[in-house]
């Protein structure tokens, strides 16, 4: 049996704010598998965000600890990390985040080039990711120019560019009407079962969790399953 993409083990996180301590995460356990679609439901401030910014190297827990590709990254220094989330995660958010400036093909390839690729190999690699995204006439097109639904797939083969083995999503889908979110989505899962991604999903859209693999509910701190279809 494979071994987990990413495994959390009794992760936990304490916010202090002027009220006091507020704490989010009460020893969360998870593990999600080589090309398991996991979502991640719960109202705004049930700390989604905060595990899967846990889960991504983005913030240390306060306790616990995080495993991602066999790798106990809960004591890695800075460096270490960095190298992990450009060659082992990827990253997709509610906001695009896209360079403004720069190409549908130039933002997909930047990841790439960053990671010490060849020109030659990310612009092939960002275009057969945008391609297959439905995106191959609008290659040369900058984020402006492009829809919304457009935007965030060029968001998603970004984040799949370095081939990672996590794959990464806080609302995804949640700034786009429901056509596009489904279509989206749609993509999202071709994608992450075409290339085999661990992928955790948090999501607010109740259709949406309905076809992912596993579905859990964050509450008072802690992970409850669901029933997908539930």
């Amino acid at each position: 049996m494979s071994e987990p993409v990413l495994s959390l083990r009794g992760v936990t996180r304490t916010y202090v704010t002027d009220a006091g301590e507020l704490p989010v995460l009460k020893g969360v356990d998870l593990d999600v598998m080589p090309g398991e679609i996991v979502g991640l439901i719960g109202p705004s401030g049930s700390g989604k965000s905060s595990l899967l910014h846990a889960a991504g190297l983005l913030e240390r827990p306060d306790g616990g600890t995080v495993t991602v590709a066999g790798q106990d990254c809960t004591k890695l220094g800075d460096k270490p990390r960095t190298r992990m989330r450009l060659g082992t995660i990827g990253f997709v958010y509610q906001f695009h985040h896209l360079l403004p400036e720069f190409s549908a093909l130039e933002n997909v390839a930047m990841p790439a080039m960053i990671a010490g690729r060849g020109r030659a190999y990310a612009r092939e690699r960002a275009e057969t990711l945008l391609t297959r995204l439905g995106l191959g006439e609008r290659l040369e097109h900058q984020p402006g120019q492009l829809s919304g639904g457009e935007q965030q797939r060029v968001a998603l083969a970004r984040a799949l560019t370095n081939e990672p083995r996590l794959l990464l999503a806080d609302e995804p889908t949640g700034n786009l009407d429901p056509d596009t979110a489904a279509s989206v989505f749609q993509a999202l899962f071709d994608l992450a079962r075409d290339t085999g991604v661990a992928a955790l999903i948090a999501t607010h859209n109740m259709d949406l969790a309905r076809y992912m693999d596993r579905v859990f509910a964050l509450k008072d701190g802690h992970l409850e399953a669901r029933t997908p279809g539930f």
